[in-house]
């Protein structure tokens, strides 16, 4: 249940920073609502799942990583962003930081 918590929390940070994008600078009231609904949902979520006994640093490392991975991967393929192979690299290593973190709590 842990990790389904978890992947809420990170589809609700993902969609959180897309409408942080359409908001103009907070100017535009649907896309600031969601933004801030996204954000304080990431984080009830990501409480949750600190709440069942998963490890803080386990949880954020996967939270963060999914995260920045799915916006650096939104913003490639549909929002016209840059994503140079240095870049993709460096995801490569968050990812495998991560999995460090993972697999390092196993013991």
């Amino acid at each position: 249940m842990g990790y389904l918590l978890l992947l809420g929390a990170i589809a609700s940070e993902v969609i959180g920073t897309l409408a942080t994008r359409y908001s103009a600078g907070f100017t535009r009231v649907v896309p600031s609502v969601v933004a801030v609904l996204g954000v304080v949902g990431a984080y009830f979520l990501l409480s949750q799942v600190l709440k069942q006994g998963m490890g803080i640093g386990v949880a954020y490392g996967i939270w963060a990583a999914a995260g920045v991975t799915a916006i650096a991967v939104i913003g490639a393929v549909f929002l016209g962003d840059s994503l140079t192979w240095v870049q993709a690299f460096g995801i490569v290593l968050v990812i495998g930081g991560v999995l460090s973190l993972e697999l390092g709590a196993q013991h």
